[in-house]
């Protein structure tokens, strides 16, 4: 039998009516943020991830699913959506709209990484992108937009934590500090570290090794290093956030795995498990050969959102069966039954009834399965008086209802 490749999933039934729960949520918020929707190929060249993620980055180097087209030209499945919405943002010429320009996407992405709870090789990801404004304000309605769908959704007990990285010029000054005090205990470091120390030494204080993170607990602090104008922008973000009461936690360490992030990084954290990750990146757009233009945004999972409200028992009810089911005897009837469900679906009342001829006693058992709250069954005389009884399936109650009056019952 063939079977779904690892690292993937089938979203059906009731587990699908959660995850449109969480997607009307989203739109609901996105809509009174002013955020519009974008969907972009899932596959781009990869010049654009070499670009835009960075070469050193662990996406870049071991998770993506790359190939070449008969064309000879080598793409790639998104392993995430910032860089192809900056492409987006720049080959549409959204620069000369009216800024800021407020994007958000829904969809797969695609990497190739161990599977485990809440995560899969196709996996399905919210993100928001704010591209036009440099003040912390961008960061702050950011922020406020995943506190807002969060919260709305009922996850509880989630912290935001923030930091700041810094410009360009900022990181130059803390990778010399940080490199200063990884080389005088490269020894003690793991493999990939070891690395890193190399390519990109900010990226050790990502580090899941207990080793490393043990050793890295009295690293410098990347915010020691802030120039005065950065020290400014994340103080305010602070104060704005404070005053928009959403609770947060200056965490140090946080640095996200994207070579593109400056000054603001943040991530809102579960029970250990980062629900929500993003930050500022003001150099991506002009990366991907556009004009210099600030930028911010997030990603947030979907599956790993769907693990967190099923432990905290915070999904919402999954809808009961179908309003009603007309059953019938005889081929007349099986006709009018069709007939009558289709009139209640225009009125938006979900109505079902038997396409396989089964017999009565079975069309009943089949309606008490799909837990349908009333039932009708049309014979001969039914048809001669267009009326037949309504069956109110938890009452036993019934009615007798004319077929013209049917939609008024609902």
């Amino acid at each position: 039998m063939l079977q779904a490749p690892r690292g993937t999933q089938d979203i059906y039934g009731g587990d699908m009516k959660i995850w449109r729960h969480i997607e009307d949520r989203i739109r609901a918020i996105t809509d009174a943020y002013n955020f519009t929707e974008i969907r972009v190929p899932v596959f781009e060249h990869t010049e654009l991830f070499l670009r835009g993620v960075g070469d050193t980055t662990d996406i870049v180097q071991k998770e993506m699913y790359t190939f070449e087209d008969k064309g000879g030209r080598s793409l790639s499945l998104r392993p995430e959506q910032t860089a192809g919405t900056a492409r987006a943002f720049v080959e549409r010429g959204m620069f000369n709209l009216p800024q800021p320009t407020k994007l958000f996407y829904v969809g797969p992405n695609f990497r190739y990484e161990r599977p485990q709870e809440g995560r899969y090789r196709q996996h399905y990801q919210f993100g928001v992108e704010l591209f036009g404004a440099s003040s912390f304000a961008a960061e702050a309605e950011v922020i406020s937009t995943g506190y807002e769908l969060l919260t709305s959704l009922g996850v509880k007990d989630f912290a935001v934590h923030i930091n700041s990285i810094g410009c360009p010029d900022c990181r130059k000054i803390y990778h010399e500090n940080l490199k200063t005090f990884l080389g005088e205990r490269i020894e003690s470091l793991c493999g990939l570290c070891k690395q890193r120390f190399e390519k990109n030494p900010l990226r050790t204080l990502d580090c899941k090794t207990p080793g490393c993170k043990e050793l890295l607990k009295s690293a410098p602090s990347v915010l020691d290093s802030l120039d005065d104008e950065c020290r400014a922008h994340f103080e305010g973000l602070k104060s704005l956030l404070t005053r928009m009461e959403i609770p947060f936690v200056v965490d140090a360490k946080i640095v996200r795995g994207l070579d593109y992030y400056t000054r603001t990084v943040f991530e809102f954290i579960k029970d250990g498990l980062t629900v929500i990750g993003g930050g500022r990146y003001d150099g991506l757009i002009a990366q991907v050969g556009g004009p210099q233009t600030p930028g911010v945004g997030y990603g947030m999972g979907i599956e790993r959102l769907v693990l967190l409200l099923q432990k905290q028992n915070a999904t919402p009810e999954v809808s009961a069966g179908p309003d009603i089911f007309i059953g019938s005897m005889g081929e007349d009837a099986f006709t009018k039954a069709q007939e009558l469900v289709y009139i209640l679906r225009k009125s938006g009342i979900r109505a079902e009834s038997d396409l396989l001829n089964r017999s009565v006693k079975a069309q009943m058992k089949y309606a008490d399965k799909i837990k349908a709250r009333f039932t009708m069954i049309l014979g001969e005389n039914e048809l001669k008086e267009n009326a037949a009884n309504l069956k109110n399936m938890e009452t036993g109650e019934t009615e007798k209802t004319a077929f013209n009056e049917l939609a008024t019952k609902f």
